[in-house]
């Protein structure tokens, strides 16, 4: 009988593997270095160790479920396909041209993020489809070849096909991709109309070149990960997660591997709301900081917030607008280059800089002793005193603190200073750099980040969150059982997800409401189709349909949650007022205002269809007793409320038990990540196992 779920998350610097049995209630995880020449490899290493270790049944394993942002990161380090784009005669350069509005107005060296494909690899085809879909020129099969024997001639093995009103009217790329297919079934072909049907050119080109761009390195990847899953007798089809945090089947992804992009960090918000739902007092920020980024989002009500569009390899990091726009949906979450291999450094104005430069796994922080010489955030806690070098990610590595404190007194040389200092400050810097990308990202959203309680996950998640916390005014800090994995487990708890949105451009007080229930129909039977391919229960299904609303003349548009439907029929009045309540309701939460009597139009509708997956249960239960003490020893660690070093004990999580209380400063090490209580901390074991952190004035 299966009863094991396997969880795969691969990150910058670590591969974290999960194996949860489902008839103990109990989890087994493994941490590996992640292997950039073949990500798959890690993988492979995990599982191994888990079977060894009898940990994993192969045969008795029921799922297996697979996050990571090894596309993100090929789109962002530019290593795709050499990727062609054949669009409507006259629109060759949208991808250039792409917005007027600068995100940095007065700079006059303003750099715009670089197309995906170059002006040699765009050619156009004569065909002309209006904006009410209506066909005003018929395509050109000629220009479409021509333009197709180009681009296979200049090296092209991917191509997107993005014609003019293609969402309105895909006739003539369906045309377009059948021609192709048959002209060269050796490339990989996208259409516009199959991955964001939806209004405003430059976003949808901008989308349907990033899914061209990492299309052939997703269908080898994750052709090449699930055969060797399956060599290992492991029988169950592999579902991967998408970024609007639930979970599809190998051939939608391989289809549209552009809803992966954030798939990594949608695990790790995931994994926050799940771990929080029963210890939290309403908001939770979580907190996912691991070797490479840290991430963060605001969790309401146990759901993390969604957003329906992100930029992707942004200029500037925080600057909207500097980035390649993807119109999919995801977890709303920001995310900066501050993780354990963060590099410190000395700036040309002779400041202290933390990232966003990283070590990652290869050659990884000095304490790694594999080549790296630079002095890392690791490389900081292990000079603190808050890392243990031998017990450095469960035991996996061997970490050498003289090779830290080498690394770190490279740079108190050039400022004069003594090591510890510098360590601190690294530590410092870094856990600023949080605090400020959390207080911008709260105070969008016009909340104040002392409402929120923080939940840290990741691998240094537990290392720096008593003092992110301290900087941001917040009293209490939830840290989870297997932080360092939390983002693997998360995944065992996602449902199946798809999101689908096509544009409407109805004004919502005279429109055609069959029209609109028929549109909104036809979505949820091809999301329904999809997550019953990947094998789940239409019958489980729960539809939550949204809208892209805006008042009649606005520029900008608010996506809104609307009642359920039919909307059409005999009480299509009824439900016509029932759907201009909810906008309203929503615009008046968001500004607080309400125009004069405006029309409101309905310039897309988007539906979310979700269905829970059998054997996702996940137990959360602390220990309810012990035969030995937790406390394994004591070791000097570095606060700055005392200035100096401080004998501090050192508890092994797995022995605490449920009620047990502990007074900072503390050490509390698991496999896999490290919990660091200040001298103000009081921490106590939750039933749930979470450790309940309560930080004094």
């Amino acid at each position: 009988m299966a009863k094991f779920s396997l969880g795969i998350d691969i990150g910058g610097t670590f591969t974290d593997i999960v194996a949860y049995d489902h008839s103990a209630g109990r989890q087994f995880n493994r941490k590996i270095l992640t292997s950039y020449d073949d990500p798959s490899r890690a993988v492979m290493e995990g599982i191994d160790a888990l079977v060894k270790s009898s940990h994993l049944n192969p045969k008795e394993t029921a799922r297996v479920v697979h996050a990571t942002t090894l596309f993100c990161n090929a789109l962002i380090e530019r290593r795709g396909a050499k990727t062609g784009l054949i669009t409507t005669e006259g629109f060759g350069d949208s991808l250039e041209i792409a917005r007027e509005r600068k995100y940095s107005l007065y700079d006059v060296k303003i750099r715009k993020p670089e197309p995906l494909i170059p002006r040699i690899l765009r050619h156009e085809a004569t065909e002309r489809i209006a904006a009410n879909g209506a066909v005003k020129t018929e395509l050109d099969i000629v220009s479409v070849e021509t333009a197709a024997k180009a681009l296979v001639n200049d090296g092209a093995t991917s191509i997107a096909v993005v014609f003019l009103h293609a969402y309105s009217n895909p006739i003539h790329e369906k045309r377009a991709i059948e021609l192709l297919a048959d002209l060269y079934p050796q490339l990989s072909l996208t259409a516009s109309s199959d991955v964001a049907p939806e209004i405003r050119e430059y976003e949808r080109a901008s989308t349907t070149a990033a899914n061209a761009y990492i299309k052939p390195l997703a269908a080898s990847y994750l052709d090449s990960l699930a055969n060797k899953i399956n060599e290992k007798e492991i029988d169950p089809a592999l579902h991967l997660m998408i970024s609007s945090g639930g979970l599809t089947n190998v051939t939608e992804a391989k289809r549209t591997p552009v809803q992966m992009l954030e798939s990594g960090p949608a695990a790790g918000a995931l994994a926050g709301a799940f771990f929080g739902r029963d210890d939290a007092d309403g908001n939770l920020l979580a907190f996912d900081m691991g070797g490479t980024t840290a991430k963060l989002s605001l969790v309401d009500d146990g759901e993390p917030l969604t957003a329906y569009s992100f930029e992707a390899g942004r200029q500037e990091r925080f600057v909207e607008g500097s980035g390649l726009p993807i119109s999919i949906s995801t977890i709303e979450l920001i995310e900066i280059g501050a993780g354990g291999g963060s590099i410190a450094d000395i700036d040309h104005l002779g400041f202290l800089k933390v990232g966003p430069r990283s070590s990652g796994s290869e050659p990884g922080p000095a304490a790694y002793n594999r080549g790296g010489t630079e002095a890392t955030v690791t490389d900081a806690d292990f000079v603190l005193g808050y890392l243990n070098p031998d017990y450095f990610a469960g035991g996996m590595l061997t970490a050498d603190k003289k090779l830290a404190e080498k690394a770190l007194d490279v740079i108190a040389k050039k400022t004069g200073m003594e090591r510890t200092e510098i360590a601190w400050g690294i530590h410092n810097v870094v856990n600023e750099n949080m605090a400020g990308a959390a207080r911008v990202h709260i105070s969008e959203r016009g909340r104040d980040p002392r409402d929120f309680t923080l939940l840290c996950t990741g691998g240094a998640g537990p290392v720096h969150a008593y003092y992110v916390a301290r900087k941001l005014g917040l009293k209490k800090i939830i840290c989870p059982s297997a932080a360092g994995v939390a983002s693997a487990l998360g995944l065992l708890v996602a449902p199946g997800r798809v999101d689908k949105v096509t544009t409407v451009g109805m004004q919502l007080n005279n429109c055609d409401l069959d029209e609109l229930e028929e549109a909104f129909r036809q979505m949820e039977e091809e999301a329904a189709l999809v997550i019953t391919e990947t094998g789940l229960d239409p019958k489980a299904i729960k539809f939550q349909r949204l809208a892209d609303g805006r008042f009649s003349g606005q520029g900008f548009d608010l996506v809104v949650s609307l009642p359920e439907g039919p909307y059409g029929g005999k009480k299509g009045e009824t439900k016509r007022k029932e759907l201009l309540a909810a906008f309203e309701a929503e615009y008046h939460k968001k500004f607080s205002a309400m125009p004069p009597i405006v029309p409101v139009d309905f310039l897309n509708i988007r539906i979310s269809a979700k269905a829970l997956v059998p054997d996702s249960a996940v137990l959360l239960k602390g220990r309810q007793n012990s035969s030995s003490s937790a406390v394994k020893g004591a070791r000097p660690a570095y606060f700055p409320e005392s200035g100096e070093y401080v004998t501090t004990k050192v508890y092994d999580r797995s022995y605490l038990t449920v009620g047990e209380r502990i007074k900072g400063p503390a050490i509390i090490e698991e496999e896999g990540s490290t919990f660091i209580a200040g001298p103000d901390a009081t921490v106590n074991v939750s039933v749930t196992g979470n450790l309940i952190v309560t930080i004094m004035d």
